[in-house]
């Protein structure tokens, strides 16, 4: 190949004519999507000068798989990542056909890996995002978590022209798979390699330690792109709304499941866990979890990527019994059979139910859906076979109950007790409601955790927020009298379902935004300058962003944390300690 010296103008023909020769010449692929080649090579000619050399250095690296020495380039040089020259001592490193010819043009040279970090390297200058489209529509996601990556999965998939930009308030991202899935249910955390791929995607960023609404407000990102999606979640708590609730000893469950995951906000927690009795108030899954990681031999817990410091304070606990409280009785139970046969089926426990709770049950039991069934049939067997007497430990559903008052020890210092009203059902099936009966009871313990939702809470003023429902008012994904605005995850439709639900609401909210596209209903005739103007606007607030092979390294980090301690990892507690460790 021709290589013409740096000082000589290289005209579109000569750039059109050598990358065509070259795609002849090799048998380069797309390992996204192959048969796009050939339209990637036409886009290049449209390249502005500057980051001609830079696009012929990736598609020679994505052939070569390559890493030069002399090459230092990460993904935060995006903005300002300009050719280095290359010494001829550096030059010498490497003698294969395809790096001298790196060498050579123009004096460049990039790390790359493979042709997707290629892209996300390439400067913003001139509207170009990598190899995409520079007039594709710009959608800016805002949480980094699983209805995020689930919505720019979706995106990067139907429209071959879009760029994704991913902006997560942590400098972590995965949020909920991260820090609210159960240290044991490492299969759940499998999808972390399908939203790594969605990361590395040439078309897709990560954004982190940027907190949408302080660091940059929603009007902000909606002038910088075509499309806006909310997907932060629900970061806050349901109150019990009841005296008492503040005592020591009374935590929620998302406070105590971001404790033993790792929650940089839940690190200084110490729950006490020196008493005999927990009580957990909700049914759900949450509160199973939160059931299990309080019972489950601590040597099951040291092969999981549980804290050291949760790890060490259960070695430590003398919880011998938990309670799992419910409104109403074990037929509208919110749990799933998966987490009900894992509490019994727990090592060392037995199941504490009251018969009592049942009456009636097995009548009900051939008009009941095929889940629901199943679930009930395991309840009834847990209750009639008991477990084991030897075991030291017991958990059992307390059904028919609802929250009056925490109980505290003289001094107010400590939770004592828990009071409950008892309840009876009026209605059938899931719409029954529960009616209290005016008897009271209270249950001795020292440690509360109520587990009865999360919900989201409002993000910005200028984005429309119902506060009785706790969520984003939107129609399929489309946010209330809002044009290029939508939501996905929890705040479109509030904290249910396990992650498959979310994967589908997102899809759901992808093909929406995707519908407002091709109807016209969005503006893509605009160039929108997306991350680059963001990134500029963050800089002069002070704001450093953590990209995700800077993420690469706090998880490398971890693993290598882990890997000492004979665990998966050891997760990074501190947010300091993960951007010193990032921008190392």
């Amino acid at each position: 190949m021709q290589v013409l010296p740096e000082e000589r103008e290289l005209s579109p023909r000569w750039w059109k004519t050598t990358l065509r020769r070259f795609s002849q010449s090799t048998q380069i692929q797309d390992p996204l999507n192959p048969p796009r080649l050939q339209w990637k090579l036409e886009r290049m000619m449209r390249v502005p000068q500057q980051n001609q050399d830079l696009t012929l250095l990736s598609l020679c690296c994505q052939r070569e798989k390559t890493i030069h020495p002399a090459a230092r380039w990460r993904d935060e040089h995006r903005h300002e990542c300009k050719p280095t020259n290359v010494t001829q001592e550096h030059a010498l490193r490497d003698q294969s056909p395809m790096m001298t010819t790196i060498n050579l043009v123009r004096g460049s040279v990039m790390k790359i890996h493979g042709l997707s970090r290629a892209a996300r390297c390439l400067p913003a200058e001139g509207g170009v995002r990598g190899l995409s489209s520079s007039s594709g529509p710009r959608v800016c996601i805002v949480g980094g978590g699983p209805a995020g990556f689930y919505t720019a999965q979706q995106l990067l998939k139907a429209r071959q022209d879009a760029a994704v930009d991913i902006y997560e308030r942590l400098p972590v991202p995965f949020g909920l798979v991260r820090f609210g899935v159960a240290p044991d249910h490492p299969e759940v955390k499998n999808v972390i390699n399908t939203f790594t791929q969605t990361a590395q995607h040439e078309r897709c960023s990560f954004h982190g330690n940027v907190n949408v609404g302080k660091d940059v407000t929603i009007n902000e990102l909606r002038q910088a792109y075509h499309a806006v999606v909310l997907s932060y979640g629900a970061e806050g708590n349901r109150s019990m709304g009841i005296p008492g609730e503040d005592v020591p000893g009374v935590f929620s469950a998302k406070d105590f499941v971001g404790w033993y995951n790792g929650l940089p906000s839940n690190k200084e927690l110490h729950p006490d866990l020196s008493c005999e009795t927990a009580v957990i108030l909700g049914q759900g899954n949450v509160a199973l979890d939160v059931a299990r990681i309080l019972l489950a031999p601590v040597e099951m817990l040291k092969e999981t990527d549980i804290t050291h410091n949760a790890l060490e304070a259960l070695a430590g606990s003398k919880v011998r019994r938990v309670l799992i409280v419910g409104r109403r009785g074990p037929l509208q139970i919110a749990c799933t059979i998966k987490e009900l046969r894992e509490m019994v089926n727990l090592p060392n426990t037995r199941a504490d139910m009251l018969p009592t709770d049942f009456e009636g049950i097995a009548e009900a039991l051939k008009d009941l859906p095929r889940p629901r069934k199943r679930l009930t049939e395991l309840m009834m067997k847990a209750v009639k076979e008991g477990g084991d007497n030897k075991a030291e430990k017991c958990w059992g559903f307390r059904f028919f109950r609802s929250p009056v008052e925490v109980l505290a020890g003289a001094d107010g210092k400590r939770a004592t007790g828990f009071r409950l009203a008892l309840n009876k059902l009026e209605g059938l099936g899931e719409s029954a409601r529960a009616e209290p009966t005016g008897q009271l009871e209270v249950v001795d313990c020292g440690l509360i955790i109520s587990s009865i939702g999360y919900k989201s809470i409002p993000i910005d003023p200028a984005v429309p927020f119902d506060p009785r429902r706790a969520i984003v008012p939107n129609e399929m994904g489309r946010v209330q009298d809002t044009a290029g605005l939508y939501c996905s995850g929890w705040v479109k439709r509030g904290p249910t379902g396990v992650i498959a639900t979310t994967m589908n609401d997102s899809f759901d909210t992808a093909r929406a935004l995707i519908q407002d596209m091709e109807a016209g209903k969005l503006d893509l005739s605009v160039n929108k300058a997306g991350a680059q103007a963001i990134t500029a606007l963050l800089q002069t607030r002070g704001v450093r962003t953590v990209l995700f092979s800077q993420w690469e390294k706090i998880n490398a980090e971890e693993q290598k944390r882990g890997k000492s301690l004979g665990k998966p990892r050891e997760k990074v507690l501190d947010v300091d300690e993960m951007l010193k460790i990032a921008w190392s």
